[in-house]
């Protein structure tokens, strides 16, 4: 495809978009407020459903001892560490009050902590807090995929060599911008030396999938910064890179992202240029492209399950775990039982208040229609698979409208039709959202939110 002939796109699709880590998207939610019985009778329906007693858990901690103005993650700023202890106290009691509701049996396959800076907390706490999640499993820990999310200015020897003899193999080490004008642009200032020290560190203790994130169309940010940093990546040689589109959302209380001058922001054209060039140098140095944003060596396991059509997409992004059920514990944390979603309360202090009380700190949430599991399948192929087969299970008028819709998109060959598979084509790879958005029907039945979803592009 020509230089031109992108841009073209580019202007036709760039538009506010969800980035499809549930269907329907938060914004879309019914349950406002969600009981806690009609979320655990989810839970009860897919231990019926999938006879599996096997589990994801997702830890939120939001600490983080300074603000990135790039972050619209849910946190709380602060360099006091006397909140480490009650604070994992509280996520180890939430998940005793899940085993009490009907996950007694439940066995952890997979185990992240994502922040916030979960680096934050003292090695010892996070043992402390591992132990307790991993008590009375009959799954060994070698058996359990663990990971977790590192600020490479605050990531201890000690933090990896007490992870590491736990179980823990996956390392993200948040990267986003080597350009130190960049850097101070979104209050990360980190060095390339520091991050090697870390990446060698976790590779020499037998750390087996290190992941680097980096972010595309930060403020102040130019082609020759995204690809100094992709070059300095590559002499690292992660397992995964992470290649973010920056999600401007400054609406979003918390953010920071009015911490700069919105001219400072690259335009659609310039920030597709970012990306199109970084993925360039990426798949030249032996990546494969995995999902939307993403990049693995061959050797990882991502990229086998990619190829083998086994790779899964949730809250906590692409995923080679396809358990039935995910558990988010701490606050702002959300679940899916794939028959509904939940989320904790956002702020630290309602959240510790609800466990205090014995309550599951929920607040919010999803129970799916049948329609909804319909649509939810076809995003999860489209966003993991670049595919997905329709006219089996849905209406008429529903098959009919995608149909009429796609009409387009066939035009310009970013999607083809080959019988009933919807096949995304490697020049429709960048617009996989715009794809997904057709089959939305709670986007289309719902007035437009403003100020809500980031541009696809």
């Amino acid at each position: 495809m020509n230089s031109d002939k992108r841009a073209q796109l580019i202007r036709k699709y760039d538009v506010p978009g969800p980035r499809y880590t549930s269907y329907p998207t938060v914004p879309y939610w019914k349950n406002d407020p969600l009981q806690s019985k009609d979320w655990l009778e989810t839970i009860q329906r897919n231990q019926s459903h999938f006879q599996s007693d096997e589990v994801s858990v997702y830890v939120h901690l939001p600490y983080c001892e300074s603000l990135c103005t790039f972050c619209g993650c849910h946190k709380r700023i602060t360099k006091n560490h006397a909140v480490e202890e009650p604070y994992i106290d509280a996520v180890i009691k939430e998940w005793s009050l899940y085993k009490e509701r009907g996950l007694a049996g439940a066995q952890i396959k997979e185990l992240h902590f994502g922040g916030g800076t979960p680096t934050f907390f003292a090695a010892d706490e996070l043992v402390r807090l591992v132990k307790a999640l991993l008590e009375d499993q009959t799954v060994a820990p070698s058996e359990v995929e663990m990971g977790f999310e590192a600020h490479p200015n605050n990531t201890s020897k000690e933090h990896l060599e007490k992870l590491h003899a736990l179980g823990f193999r996956r390392l993200s080490l948040g990267v986003q911008d080597y350009n130190p004008v960049v850097q101070k642009a979104i209050h990360r200032i980190q060095p390339f030396a520091q991050v090697k020290k870390v990446h060698d560190m976790a590779r020499e203790m037998g750390y087996d999938s290190i992941s680097h994130d980096l972010v595309f169309g930060l403020p102040k940010q130019s082609l020759k910064d995204i690809l100094f940093t992709v070059d300095k990546t590559l002499e690292l040689r992660p397992d995964r890179i992470s290649l973010y589109s920056y999600a401007h959302v400054p609406w979003v209380k918390g953010t920071g992202q009015r911490g700069f001058n919105e001219d400072d922001l690259p335009t659609g054209e310039v920030k597709r240029e970012l990306y199109e060039q970084s993925k360039l140098k990426l798949i030249e140095a032996g990546y494969l492209e995995i999902g939307m944003d993403h990049f693995a060596l061959p050797t990882d396991s991502l990229a086998i399950a990619f190829l083998s059509k086994n790779l899964h997409r949730n809250f906590m992004g692409y995923t080679t775990q396809n358990t039935p059920m995910l558990i988010g514990l701490g606050m702002s944390a959300i679940s899916d039982s794939w028959f509904g979603f939940a989320q904790n309360k956002k702020s630290v202090e309602a959240y510790l208040e609800g466990i205090k009380n014995e309550q599951l700190p929920i607040f919010r949430g999803h129970l799916l229609t049948e329609d909804d599991l319909i649509v939810r399948q076809h995003i999860l192929d489209l966003m993991c698979h670049f595919e997905t087969e329709i006219g089996k299970q849905e209406s008429f008028d529903f098959y009919l409208n995608v149909l009429l819709k796609l009409g387009e998109m066939v035009e310009d060959q970013l999607v083809e039709m080959e019988g009933n598979t919807l096949r995304i084509t490697e020049a429709g790879i960048p617009f996989v959202r715009n794809v997904c958005m057709i089959f939305d029907r709670s986007l289309q039945s719902n007035s437009r939110k403003e100020g809500v979803f980031s541009r696809t592009i």
